[in-house]
């Protein structure tokens, strides 16, 4: 029997809801946080014996019409509207890229970018190409091959991310927004089993169920050859490999940042850093 997606995900988000912050809530005392079945139903407008009958599984099959009522609720938007659609059947679930491949015209353009770290990851957060900075960028991970685990797994994670709470939330919502897209696929399946076993924090991030995909915003890092570089960074889906994403950092032109994007490079070429993968 297909587990009930949809009932999972209406459960974890209506639990992740703060009734005195983030939505308004009905008297009387609580047992669990979080919203309870009559206020999300009434927020929705619908009855309280229909909502349950979707978190229960009894009805898989809602309208586009209650699902968009249901993104009201749970204040859904831009990923994780279209992540509730997928789920209820509203979309249809993208396949994911057949290999982990670029193409060589691609790896060169990375390389050519010199002066940007730049890397191309596939759903499941492994960097499968990337240019001579942005090996550069990552060189003080032990693994540096999965974003996740470079996230929630090494030690060297919490330092790197200077916010490491935000890269953690968007890393455990990016990997959600896979699992809409192919639950089974087993890579997925198991690498997740991984950072479950590995990591508390990302237990309580993935029963969250928040859903976004990388699109663009400033993170800051601590590298220890550099010290604190804060780089904005941009993310492009890759047409010739659907399901492939470029990432792109800069700094901007003339700034300190820049100036030390480029100490990093002088260093890389200089120290025989780890190669990139291309």
């Amino acid at each position: 029997m297909h587990r009930n997606e949809l009932g999972i995900f209406l459960r974890g988000r209506r639990a992740a809801i703060r009734p005195d912050r983030d939505a308004p809530a009905t008297s009387g005392y609580r047992r669990v946080p979080g919203l309870r079945r009559e206020e999300v139903a009434l927020l929705a407008g619908l009855s309280v014996d229909y909502y349950t009958r979707l978190e229960q599984g009894r009805e898989r099959h809602p309208s586009a019409q209650v699902v968009a009522a249901l993104s009201r609720a749970f204040q859904l938007t831009g990923d994780g509207r279209a992540h509730l659609f997928r789920l209820a059947g509203r979309l249809p679930a993208e396949p994911p890229p057949v290999a982990d491949q670029v193409d060589p015209e691609l790896a060169g353009l990375l390389q050519a970018w010199s002066a940007t770290p730049a890397y191309i990851i596939n759903p499941t957060m492994d960097i499968v190409a990337e240019n001579d900075l942005a090996a550069a960028l990552h060189a003080a991970f032990a693994e540096p091959g999965n974003l996740a685990r470079m996230t929630f797994l090494d030690p060297v994670g919490r330092e790197f991310y200077v916010d490491w709470d935000r890269a953690a939330h968007a890393a455990a919502a990016h990997l959600r927004l896979a699992a809409g897209h192919d639950s089974r696929d087993p890579r997925l399946v198991a690498l997740l089993d991984e950072l479950a076993e590995g990591s508390t924090a990302f237990r309580q991030l993935w029963e969250r169920h928040d859903v976004r995909g990388k699109t663009r915003e400033a993170k800051q890092f601590r590298h220890p050859d550099i010290g604190l570089i804060t780089l904005d960074y941009e993310t492009f889906d890759v047409r010739s490999a659907p399901g492939l994403q470029l990432i792109v950092h800069h700094a901007a032109p003339g700034s300190s940042h820049a100036q030390a994007l480029h100490m990093l490079g002088s260093l890389a070429a200089t120290s025989g850093a780890r190669p990139a993968r291309c």
